[in-house]
């Protein structure tokens, strides 16, 4: 039996041939194209209202798969105009939800979380399937370089900039540059508040650490800046996920994060596949930064992204996925 599924949201993986996807952020839908292992490759494409529409007002068995209250909203609309449907929603926040978030994943027929602590908090039933990694996208090249960096050395943030994810404490932790000049911090992604990043900036400026430090725009070729960084810092307070971590350790990146914060604790084991510390602690950020820099503790990305290729692939989340999309 053919099914058909309409995702509400950006997503890109393999599935099996005999499947039909249709995937949607407001009603961005995805096209297939056969590729040789008679999987389906997805990419990005669009469909009007109408379209999306006769889809769920159809006699096709469908699932729809959203990840955002508003998405949630607008699909119990459709069926209470009489839509026939199965719902999935995925929570991506770490904290206890909201009284409207919970009501509306109760709507749904099976709600999807990313990590061990967002189940455990979510207070309903759920089915927990991690993020995957496009392995064979987010490679290593040991030859890139970024233009612009004067340094060959880099160390990369990457992701928003605000002060939940951790950019004041790494900034802190980086007046270690100062003594290392081959050495650049690179923080990567869109700033929420400029008044933020001009406290940034006037701390680099009191470490006197200005022309080591840039800051770059959010980019679609953020996995130029993985392939050219030999360390990157997730020093985050709080994530849903922490995708920029498993995509580092992917391009075999040694990763320093916080401890217990996202899926950090079960991505790497300290000292063995990656680095962890107590989100908010400097002093500690700095000091394995200096010694990752001098190379007195080993860098790990070999071993980093041998943890993300045998447990934590796009093809593994997409296969745990579709079965349960076929919990029809």
């Amino acid at each position: 039996m053919k099914y058909r599924y309409i995702i509400l949201a950006t997503i890109s993986f393999a599935l099996p041939a005999s499947t039909i996807i249709y995937s949607s952020t407001y009603v961005d839908v995805l096209n297939l194209s056969e590729v040789k292992n008679h999987s389906i490759v997805i990419d990005g494409n669009k469909i009007t209202t109408s379209k999306l529409k006769s889809i769920l007002f159809s006699d096709l068995k469908t699932v729809v798969h959203c990840h955002r209250n508003n998405e949630i909203i607008r699909m119990l609309w459709y069926r209470f105009l009489g839509a026939k449907f199965k719902l999935i929603a995925t929570r991506h926040a770490e904290t206890v939800p909201s009284g409207l978030t919970k009501y509306l994943l109760k709507k749904a027929d099976k709600v999807i979380t990313l990590i061990k602590s967002m189940s455990t908090n979510l207070g309903i039933d759920n089915t927990l399937i991690a993020h995957g990694v496009r392995v064979e996208e987010f490679v290593p090249n040991p030859e890139k370089r970024l233009e612009k960096i004067k340094q060959d050395n880099v160390i990369l943030n990457a992701g928003r900039v605000r002060k939940a994810k951790g950019q004041l404490v790494l900034l802190e932790a980086a007046k270690v540059l100062k003594e290392q000049k081959n050495w650049a911090l690179v923080i990567v992604g869109k700033v929420d508040k400029p008044l933020f990043l001009e406290e940034l900036k006037t701390i680099t400026k009191k470490h006197e650490i200005e022309n080591q430090v840039y800051f770059v725009d959010e980019t679609r070729d953020i996995i130029s800046y993985y392939q050219a960084a030999k360390i990157v810092v997730a020093p985050s307070f709080s994530e849903g996920f922490s995708l920029v971590t498993a995509e580092a350790m992917s391009c075999e990146c040694t990763v320093i994060a916080t401890k217990n914060v996202g899926v950090h604790s079960q991505l790497i084991t300290n000292g063995k596949i990656g680095y962890l510390f107590e989100a908010g602690n400097s002093p500690a950020l700095e000091l394995l930064l200096f010694k990752l820099m001098k190379n007195q503790i080993s860098h790990l990305g070999k071993q980093g992204r041998e943890e993300i290729a045998q447990n934590w692939s796009a093809k593994k989340e997409a296969q745990n996925l579709i079965e349960l999309y076929k919990l029809w």
